[in-house]
């Protein structure tokens, strides 16, 4: 097939490799330096519809993958299809699940999905209400998009009361903070369950487990993402039945009765708590960026035959084939991330790094400049490996992150080590 992927990060990275190695021909708009290795790039912004529309048509292609969550909600989807190019991706009333927290915590107890208790407000007064309800340990979350970066976890009220006025009032995070959702502080191991949707039936990814602090021992500011595991050992498949049973299955669900029209990847942040029972934390509606590279490295079916699949609305028979292997990914900042980035600086050791047996290097912020390789992005590349185990896959990306220089570069040196074996 020919294949158009909209992005140009480390997510759209990984989607375009295993694509290529599929055998699949792979464009990408705008793709990176790093995607230009395996797929033909097209100049364009990924929030420029009437252009997408234009490529897709004019290659022409038999699929178009959204990687952002931006165009989905603005309703690139829905154009495409309008247009005749079958698309991976929902339309832009089901991507609401990802561009309204507010939306989802509604969809969420209309269908009986285990969530935490939470409020949505838009003035002080109602702030004061909600936190005086929860009481002293909550999540404070902008309602809409916020490049991750929207959650603060509170220990106390007068950190949560700052953080809701800081959204609120002060344009913390701009547009997206008009309505903030407060809700009920969960307690256990965060995990990631991605499922390939056809808007009846659902094939679940591999898990992962994401490490969104900025420093090691999880201290510091959320991010977009420092690095994976995938498979989290922990995970038991009577863990994985139960998100089955409560969340995905009464979401999809949902999603057709209310006709809605989801044929992309519903992307569960679960909290899973002492008892090992899971708790709904919020939807994507997109792959998870660095989650999507460790599971692209262990899938071993056809991602192509299965995108198209779930595009057309009738997902292949069968499950997806894995590699029994673990996956970690490491994921190399710039100075200054999470709060700014620095950029233009000279990155060098890739190839060394890549030399590294079972590693790839997907480029989530780099560009090619006048000295070579340069930082683009507040997360610059995710360096990820294969290994026997979470500590055999981690050892390799280490040693592949020894090979790699850029000033200030900043990364976690704990990936793959919360009690995995």
């Amino acid at each position: 097939m020919k294949i158009l992927v909209i992005g140009g990060g480390g997510r759209e990275h990984a989607l375009c490799w295993h694509l290529s190695r599929d055998g699949h021909t792979v464009h990408a708009l705008p793709g990176s330096v790093g995607i230009a290795a395996v797929a033909e790039c097209h100049d364009g912004l990924v929030d420029d519809a009437d252009k997408i529309v234009q490529t897709a048509l004019a290659i022409p292609v038999d699929l178009v993958v959204v990687g952002p969550e931006i165009p989905l909600v603005d309703g690139l989807a829905d154009k495409l299809r309008a247009a005749g190019v079958a698309t991976f991706g929902p339309g832009a009333k089901a991507a609401q699940l990802e561009g309204s927290k507010s939306y989802s915590k509604k969809f969420f107890a209309r269908h009986g999905i285990r969530s935490a208790q939470f409020f949505a407000c838009t003035t002080r007064s109602e702030v004061d209400a909600a936190i005086a309800s929860l009481g002293e340990r909550m999540v404070v979350k902008a309602d809409g998009l916020a490049a991750g970066k929207g959650v603060v976890v509170c220990s106390s009220a007068a950190e949560a009361r700052a953080a809701a006025i800081g959204m609120l009032e002060e344009g913390r995070f701009g547009d997206a903070g008009q309505t903030v959702v407060i809700e009920q502080r969960l307690e256990g191991r965060e995990l990631s369950v991605m499922a390939l949707c056809d808007g009846k039936r659902y094939e679940v990814l591999a898990q992962a487990e994401d490490h969104k602090a900025i420093f090691d021992g999880d201290e510091g500011p959320n991010t977009g993402g420092m690095g994976t595991v995938s498979p989290p050992s922990w995970a038991s498949d009577a863990l994985i039945d139960a998100v089955r049973r409560e969340i995905l299955d009464p979401t999809v669900s949902g999603l057709a009765a209310e006709g809605l029209d989801f044929r992309g990847v519903l992307y569960a942040g679960i909290m899973v708590d002492a008892a090992e029972q899971p708790w709904l934390l919020e939807y994507n509606v997109r792959f998870g960026d660095p989650e999507t590279q460790p599971v692209m490295m262990r899938m071993q079916s056809d991602l192509g035959m299965w995108l198209a699949g779930a595009a057309s609305g009738a997902l292949p028979p069968g499950h997806i084939e894995w590699d029994e292997r673990a996956a970690v990914c490491v994921v190399l900042a710039s100075a200054g991330y999470p709060h700014s980035s620095s950029k233009g600086d000279t990155i060098t050791g890739i190839a060394n790094a890549e030399a590294v047996e079972d590693t790839v290097v997907f480029h989530a912020g780099t560009a090619q400049g006048a000295s070579g390789l340069q930082t683009a992005g507040g997360r610059v590349v995710g360096v990820t490996a294969l290994g026997n185990n979470a500590k055999a896959a981690a050892a390799k990306a280490y040693e592949a992150v020894s090979h790699i220089e850029f000033p200030g570069m900043q990364f976690r040196r704990d990936i793959g080590s919360r009690g995995e074996s």
